[in-house]
């Protein structure tokens, strides 16, 4: 530190001299010393040389000699000019050491004057630790406050209550006891406990069976069904501890060695008496889920097999019910299993664009009876096929196609077992027609029925297909799931009464709620009906959310560290690059985001969100993007805990606005996500000039390269926690791994070649905060038509007052997202990176884009990004650019549409400039 030295100024009043300016005086008059004495020396030598000089010019001319020589012999004036002459000389020399000195002490000056600017820097560089610190005892403060005044501790979670016992036997229920169940009197809510985990239990199908002799469950659904069992987290071994047992019905079919046996006949299928003693079926079948999912008799004839048996209090999981049968929220309908096993079904799907297609509307079937009888329509099926038929010679450019006859050739699926409508033609001609339509006709059962399988197979097929269905009869029926899906987002539902509205009600809707239904039916596919898998999921996820247990924690990826148990790295303290010479804020410990906040409230305030937007039903989430504000009022009433408001509420320029984050949330911090591979010295520049970075929790490095880092590697000490994590392979796909020690929702991927400064990070951040559903980051691309070949996409960099995508290089996201790029993203688009070691951030701005149909949000950087020391980058190559147009196209495909979206915004700090090269014109010219 500096001294002061007092002194009084002309007001009487004391002050203080700083002593480095004290110094600084001191030298100015030295200097001005040494630059005089010199000057006079030389002039009163320069008068003796030119007298001196007079005398010797004319030795014998004494006349003109001053009067002091006149007395002298030429002998003695030649003494005396000699001795004047060494004088000189000695003068000389003493000039000579002056200045030698001047020289030296001018050196020293400089020195003194660099060592005042250095100490300035230090003053400033430590007046700005002294501030940052000041700030962060603040934020220590603040924090130790809110935790006395909650006086609260947080609540352990209650103990886990799992069943010891078996099912208890109970006295078996009347029938019409049975025909009258619901959830509170023929459910077992004990077994469920909150933190139960809601464990399932399936009965082996090969062990117990109940099935009468000369039956068997179909192979396909029995093998199928176990095996997507198994992926299920909700499976137990241990029947003590399950809240509910699975039985599987399946699609019973006869055994080829009992076909001549008057067993084969019987009907039903089921054995009462095999049931009843089912191993845990406790008296009364509490409890059991009989799951009847039908593949290929798709006909009413075989669906509801267990109209005419008692099953206890047995929940029954099938497509076809009688209005008599069903059971409201008790029994589940679900629509039959006609996809594959599992894995990636996006393929399946048609492309959702253009709106609209080939046919306004489409129908391929024919009304059949039992054993071919004659049909006997009313008089409103007569009028409704005479309508449907006039549409065909419609005026309008509207194309119908409508089969109401099936060739026998082409029916597949025999005789009806009431009067319904079966299906023409193959599965892949009906495929290919509905492909072709915009909306997919389809008729309900009679009245009898409140579901059956065909109804359930033409909804799937509608789906499969982005066809919009529209249920003539959809007041009479229910679909699969309906008490959770959002069936009037997928489909249209007309009394039959009202077929004359048909025509102008498809015409009334616009292309867009046509794209929007279409994407819905497709989300509605995708996650609960187009596998084995899904469906199975399904049906488990709909019977724990009737009983309010959330569901199970979403898997992660362990972080594997590269360095061994021993293994202590080598760390070194540096002074960051990027480190500001300003307080941009707090320096606090890491800080993680609170978790698992909203377990049991979610399903109950945005349960329909879940289901039917792009939540997950099936898996419980850290947090979500979209996670509810609480409004300004609440940082200062009532529910103030975390909230860091600028200006303690008052607002504020830049002193105030650096002290505290503000925002509509509370204090955060974010997680640096960096991928690298052999550029060890780039890698620990970047890192190092992370150091006093405000709000920054840690830094996760994943280590991509099968070779290790050499462990001579001084790492540098940053004040955070650094995570080497080692790789399983090589992999661009690598950079949005959901490890498990990321802690924070908010994630900063960046590539190690990134050159941003702590500003540019920080003012990233609190945009972030402000859009955490989107991208937010710095460097901005956009897709841009082919006008060359108009179909298809080009990948674009150039300058434009547009864009579609920011580029995860440099950019904040969700840590949800990460969860969904592993999860639900298709393989397809994982293995084309793989493919091209390219494309990864194109694929998650496809992600995030289709899920909130929102662009990403650039922010303001410096004009480029540097990369000091980085050999060839990949992205200055031509074959890059071609792999990302490919790339664009390729991912258009499997999505079935582009969902980017091109914006024209851009977030900018206030008095942010950017510069633009000459050739070029801004989007505005003076903003």
């Amino acid at each position: 530190m500096f001294k002061y030295t007092q002194y009084n100024d002309k007001r009487g009043e004391t002050c203080q001299w700083p002593s480095h300016m004290r110094l600084s005086r001191i030298v100015i008059m030295v200097l001005v010393i040494l630059i005089l004495t010199p000057l006079f020396t030389h002039f009163y030598l320069s008068n003796i040389e030119r007298n001196v000089g007079s005398i010797t010019h004319d030795s014998h001319s004494h006349a003109d000699l001053p009067d002091e020589f006149n007395g002298m012999s030429d002998s003695d004036l030649r003494v005396s000019v000699e001795e004047l002459l060494r004088i000189k000389g000695s003068v000389l020399s003493e000039l000579r050491d002056m200045e030698f000195k001047r020289q030296k002490l001018l050196a020293e000056i400089q020195s003194y004057m660099k060592s005042i600017e250095e100490l300035k820097q230090e003053l400033a560089h430590q007046q700005t630790n002294l501030n940052k610190l000041k700030i962060s005892v603040e934020q220590a403060q603040v924090a130790q406050r809110e935790a006395l005044e909650q006086n609260t501790p947080d609540l352990a979670p209650p103990k886990r209550l799992i069943p010891q016992e078996v099912m208890e036997e109970l006295k078996v229920p009347s029938k019409k006891q049975s025909r009258i169940c619901r959830m509170f009197s023929c459910f077992d809510h004990s077994r469920c406990s909150l933190t139960s985990g809601f464990p399932v239990y399936l009965y082996e199908p090969d062990k117990f069976t109940i099935l009468h002799k000369g039956w068997d469950v179909d192979g396909f659904l029995k093998t199928t069904l176990k095996q997507a069992l198994g992926y299920n987290p909700h499976l137990t071994n241990d029947p003590k501890e399950a809240c509910i047992y699975l039985v599987l019905i399946g699609e019973a079919l006869r055994n080829m060695e009992d076909v001549n046996s008057n067993l084969t006949n019987q009907f039903p299928s089921i054995n009462s008496t095999a049931l009843r003693k089912l191993k845990y079926w406790g008296g009364d079948g509490r409890n059991h889920v009989l799951l009847n999912l039908s593949r290929r008799d798709l006909t009413v004839k075989t669906g509801d097999i267990f109209q005419t048996l008692d099953t206890g209090r047995a929940i029954i999981v099938q497509s076809t019910f009688t209005y008599e049968s069903y059971r409201p929220g008790f029994d589940l309908i679900v629509t039959p299993v006609l996809g594959p096993p599992g894995g990636d079904v996006w393929q399946e799907c048609s492309s959702m664009i253009p709106a609209r297609r080939k046919y306004l509307l489409s129908f391929q079937g024919e009304m059949k009876s039992v054993n071919n009888e004659p049909i006997k329509r009313s008089e409103l099926d007569a009028f409704i096929l005479e309508h449907l038929r006039k549409l065909l010679q419609t005026g309008t450019s509207d194309k119908f196609l409508f089969e109401f006859e099936c060739s026998l050739a082409n029916d597949d699926n025999g005789n009806m077992g009431a009067q319904d409508w079966a299906l023409c033609g193959t599965d892949s001609s009906r495929k290919a027609i509905l492909k072709e339509s915009t909306f997919a006709l389809i008729f309900a059962p009679n009245s009898e029925f409140i579901s059956t399988s065909l109804l359930q197979a033409r909804l799937y097929e509608a789906l499969r297909s982005g066809a919009v269905p529209v249920i003539l009869g959809g007041d009479q029926i229910r679909l699969a799931y309906h008490e959770v899906i959002q069936w009037r987002r997928v489909a249209i539902f007309l009394p039959r009464t009202r077929i004359t509205e048909l025509h102008f009600l498809l015409r009334t809707i616009p292309d867009e709620d046509v794209l929007l239904m279409r994407r819905q039916c497709r989300l509605v596919w995708e996650k609960y009906v187009a596998s084995v898998q899904s469906t199975l999921d399904t049906v488990i996820a709909v019977l724990r959310d009737r009983l309010n247990i959330p569901p199970l924690p979403a898997d992660t990826v362990t972080a594997s560290s590269v360095f061994n148990e021993t293994f202590q790295p080598l760390y070194v303290t540096t002074m960051g690059e990027g480190e500001q010479e300003e307080s941009l804020g707090p320096i606090e410990p890491p800080y993680d985001s609170p978790s698992y906040r909203r377990n049991f409230s979610l399903i109950l305030t945005q349960g329909h969100e879940l289901w039917n937007d792009w939540g997950d039903p099936f898996r419980l989430y850290p947090a979500l993007p979209s996670d509810p504000w609480l409004p300004s009022d609440a940082k200062f009433l009532g529910s103030g805990r975390g909230f860091r408001p600028i200006g303690q509420g008052q607002g504020g320029a830049g002193k105030e606005f650096s002290e505290a984050l503000g925002g509509n949330s509370p204090r955060e911090q974010f997680t640096v996500l960096l991928l690298t591979y052999e550029r060890e010295q780039v890698l620990l520049d970047s890192i190092a000039r992370l150091r006093g970075l405000p709000y920054l929790h840690s830094v996760v490095v994943v280590w991509n390269s099968p070779r290790l880092p050499s462990a001579e590697l001084k790492w540098p000490d940053i004040g955070a926690p650094v995570h080497v994590v080692n790789a399983a392979r090589n992999s661009l796909n690598n950079r949005f791994l959901p490890l498990d020690n990321l802690k924070t929702e908010a994630i900063l991927s960046v590539d190690d070649d990134a050159h941003l400064r702590h500003d540019e990070i920080l003012f990233g951040f609190r945009v972030w905060r402000e859009h955490r559903d989107r991208i937010v980051g710095f460097p901005g691309r956009y897709h841009a038509w082919d006008i060359n070949t108009q179909n298809s996409w080009l990948y674009n960099s150039n300058y434009s007052c547009e864009l579609s995508m920011v580029l995860t290089g440099a950019a904040f996201l969700h840590r949800h997202y990460l969860h969904l790029y592993w999860k639900w993203l298709p393989q397809a688009i994982r293995d084309k990176v793989d493919e091209y070691m390219n494309c990864e951030d194109i694929a998650m701005n496809f992600l995030v884009s289709h899920i909130t149909r929102q662009p990403p949000v650039k922010v303001t950087s410096r004009w480029t990004f540097r990369c000091l020391g980085c050999p060839q980058s990949l992205s200055e190559d031509d074959t890059h650019f071609q792999e990302r147009h490919k790339c664009i196209n390729f991912f258009s495909q499997v999505f079935g549409y582009t969902p980017l979206l091109n914006t024209q915004y851009r977030a900018d700090s206030i008095l942010f400039k950017t510069r633009i090269p000459h050739d070029k014109q801004k989007c505005f010219k003076f903003i």
